[in-house]
């Protein structure tokens, strides 16, 4: 058979399969696309464009326009998810790609991904295909953004119930922030927001990727203090080692200015945060956040010890927000022993790193529990009995003269 004779075999098997399907019901339909993912899975552009006698577009259409039309009642809908994939994923050309958003099939997907109807899977398909057509230059992060992307994406992150989808979730809003100038700040600020989400796997996710994306901009959005403080109340070390490593490099950014001091005061817990309560109930309530303030207390003592061993300059901005007397107020709280031994950890750092505060130190804490101070911080709490407890929750010493004195 001549090589014409070929082709004109092969636009004719073509054109079969194109018959089939316009005539075929769903039934029909979902065996022809299992027969086409088994024969081209991982296929480029050109070996499709063979297989389709140059004609694959028209394949591409059909299959865009069945799952715009039938996406809400669910019908094989994984199946023709993972057939577009196959268009989309083809290296070596972007045609495919151009002729699927120009079809409107960017906010097919999304729709997809915002339907309440949609399986969990099937959303987290069409999060995979959007990356895919993220991933293909600017333009097309664009188009994603303009058709409202970044808001279906972090909502479908926020009511998600599966890692799977969670996961893919951020994945797109990670690739939709780079070389994306023009809507960076959107996922910045959309990315803060996602910190309220009560997973502790979420929050880890989330801030793993706002870190990311952090160390690209120029400048920190204010925002992002209070609900980035406020991941240390968490009772799982992950989310916490993630915050406190966001933190350190904020140190870099002007919002330090609010950080640092909202850090500080995070020492001294606010009295009603953690009284008593009258009530059983409400007794158990109280425990429990008393609780997570004090695991608050016990991080911020030990980002503020972190972030002085990284910077002197930066401890002398510590010390003149009063952050001696708060370290004392912490190693005081006999309800929480990390609290303690972090805070202890942080001031023996600055003691040995401004010898000038030695003195007003051994002072509040007496000679011979300071040389137990010196000797080993980590251990001081086992010492302490409840008056000297007393002396530290309510120390009033102020280094801030010493230190100018110091300066001058």
């Amino acid at each position: 058979m001549t090589s014409t004779q070929e082709e004109q075999a092969n636009i004719g098997k073509v054109l079969s399969f194109l018959r089939e399907w316009d005539r075929g019901d769903r039934t029909v339909r979902s065996r022809m696309l299992n027969t086409f993912l088994s024969r081209n899975t991982g296929k480029t552009f050109y070996e499709l464009e063979l297989e389709f006698a140059q004609v694959a577009s028209l394949f591409l259409a059909r299959l865009s326009t069945w799952m715009r039309l039938t996406y809400m009642f669910g019908t094989f809908l994984g199946l023709q998810l993972k057939a577009i994939g196959i268009f989309l994923s083809a290296s070596s050309y972007d045609q495919y790609l151009m002729e699927f958003t120009q079809d409107g099939g960017v906010l097919t997907l999304l729709d997809i991904v915002s339907h309440s109807q949609s399986k969990e899977e099937d959303k987290a398909e069409a999060l995979r295909l959007l990356i895919t057509v993220s991933s293909a230059g600017r333009r097309y992060k664009e188009i994603i953004c303009e058709s409202h992307g970044v808001k279906v994406t972090a909502e479908c992150f926020a009511t998600s119930n599966t890692d799977e989808c969670q996961e893919t979730a951020l994945a797109l809003l990670d690739s939709l922030s780079h070389g994306n100038p023009k809507y960076q700040d959107q996922i910045y600020k959309s990315l803060i927001a996602l910190l309220a989400c009560g997973s502790p796997k979420a929050q880890q996710l989330v801030l793993h990727t706002l870190h990311t994306l952090q160390l690209k901009l120029k400048s920190a959005h204010h925002s992002i203090v209070e609900p980035l403080l406020t991941m240390l109340r968490s009772l799982h070390l992950e989310v916490q080692d993630e915050a406190i490593n966001l933190i350190l490099d904020l140190k870099r950014y002007d919002v330090k200015a609010v950080l640092l001091p909202e850090l500080v005061a995070l020492l001294r817990p606010i009295k009603e945060e953690v009284e008593n309560q009258i009530t059983e109930e409400a007794e158990m309530i109280k425990m429990s956040g008393s609780l997570s303030v004090f695991v608050q207390q016990a991080a911020a003592a030990k980002t503020i010890r972190l972030l002085s061993e990284e910077d002197r300059e930066l401890s002398r901005e510590l010390l003149s927000l009063g952050v001696i007397q708060h370290l004392l107020h912490a190693m005081g709280n006999r309800e929480h022993a990390d609290a303690q031994i972090q805070a202890s950890r942080a001031l023996k750092h600055f003691v040995r790193s401004f010898p000038v505060i030695e003195e007003h130190v051994q002072r509040v804490l007496g000679s011979s529990l300071f040389a137990a101070f010196m000797d080993k911080a980590d251990t001081l709490y086992m010492n302490m009995d409840e008056a000297q407890a007393e002396v530290l929750l309510s120390n009033q010493v102020n280094i801030s003269h010493v230190m100018d004195d110091t300066d001058s």
